[in-house]
């Protein structure tokens, strides 16, 4: 587990969730379990992990407070649920329903492998979820089965198209090309989005795995992303401002479809970073690389009010480093894995 940073109270200025570089969080990353059916060989181990006990991880309700409290005091405008696999948590249309009803209402929506979402997109809908980000690494059944260590592609593919036929779109598809794996399959990854009117992002490995594998020389960077796609398409700069989007998106042979990629490692874009997360057991993580976690679900749970959390928060934010530190020699891995960090 990470350290945990003890939190004072912020300077009594400060209202939204700013750190000391001038960046203002602003998007919340709520992660709801641990816990996932599936076992892609870059993120855990094929016989999984030992699951956080149920007592530790957050309940319905303590989630929407501590969301409501981002929303209405922290300036919070864009809640995204992750896990592990958020469709796993029974309550997830509720707690939805919830968030989506808070004054003012942020943009909600979801990271998931999709396994379950064909039977769960309705309900979701009714929820008001705004979209759902689906991680799919390939559209060839034994490509997907080598790396998800499951044959249940077919699965995905069907919740992917419930999530639209429900109207949460845009449907949007996050992938990590491996080398000598899938990455002769980035073209024909794009196609299958492009035909489904999908928006694909290819996201570059990043060093968090639960084995602690990453090897800088053996991840697709952005670079060779780009010489692969462009075999069959020509790739135009879209024209506009990414701001703090993580992904720089260009245009699919003159547009208007487009293709995103989030170089976190070859082009990392911290400076701009609008993003803050929330642990399945309550731990503000200011940065997805952070080493030192700051606990909310003590205070939650000792009887603390909305305004004591609230500052509690804001000083977490003012330890974030100006960046992830990947490329410095110095570098260590955080010892949660992504499954356990929520994206």
């Amino acid at each position: 587990m990470p350290s945990v940073t003890p939190v004072t109270a912020a300077p009594a200025s400060s209202t939204g969730l700013a750190d000391r570089h001038g960046r203002v969080a602003t998007d919340l990353r709520v992660s709801l379990t641990d816990r996932c059916n599936l076992r892609c060989s870059y993120c855990m181990p094929a016989e999984g992990l030992d699951w956080m006990p149920t007592d530790e991880v957050l309940t319905d309700e303590e989630v929407v407070r501590l969301v409501r409290i981002g929303v209405e005091q922290l300036g919070i405008t864009e809640v995204r649920f992750t896990g592990g696999e958020p469709l796993l948590r029974r309550g997830l249309p509720d707690i939805v329903a919830q968030v989506t009803a808070l004054d003012p209402r942020p943009e909600v929506s979801l990271t998931t492998n999709a396994l379950g979402l064909a039977r769960t997109a309705t309900a979701l809908a009714a929820a008001g979820l705004d979209r759902v980000n689906v991680s799919l690494d390939s559209v060839r059944p034994e490509t997907f089965a080598t790396i998800t260590r499951r044959d249940r592609l077919h699965d995905v593919l069907a919740g992917m198209a419930a999530a639209q036929a429900a109207g949460i779109t845009p449907v949007k598809v996050n992938a990590v090309l491996l080398r000598g794996v899938n990455d002769a399959e980035a073209a024909e990854l794009l196609a299958f989005c492009l035909e489904h009117d999908y928006q694909l992002r290819f996201i570059e490995q990043m060093p968090l795995d639960a084995q602690h594998d990453w090897h800088r020389g053996e991840m697709v960077t952005a670079e060779e992303i780009f010489a692969l796609l462009e075999r069959e398409v020509v790739l135009t700069p879209a024209d506009e401002s990414r701001g703090s989007a993580p992904a720089e998106r260009f245009l699919v042979d003159g547009g208007p479809a487009t293709v995103g990629v989030i170089a976190s490692v070859t082009r990392p874009f911290c400076g701009s970073c609008d993003r803050v997360r929330l642990t399945a057991d309550g731990q503000v993580r200011n940065c997805l690389f952070a080493r030192e976690e700051s606990d909310l679900r003590a205070a939650l749970r000792g009887g603390a009010d909305d305004e004591t959390i609230a500052e509690r928060w804001r000083a977490a934010m003012m330890t974030k480093l100006p960046g992830h530190g990947i490329n410095d020699p110095s570098f260590l891995q955080p010892s949660r894995p992504m499954s356990a960090i929520g994206g």
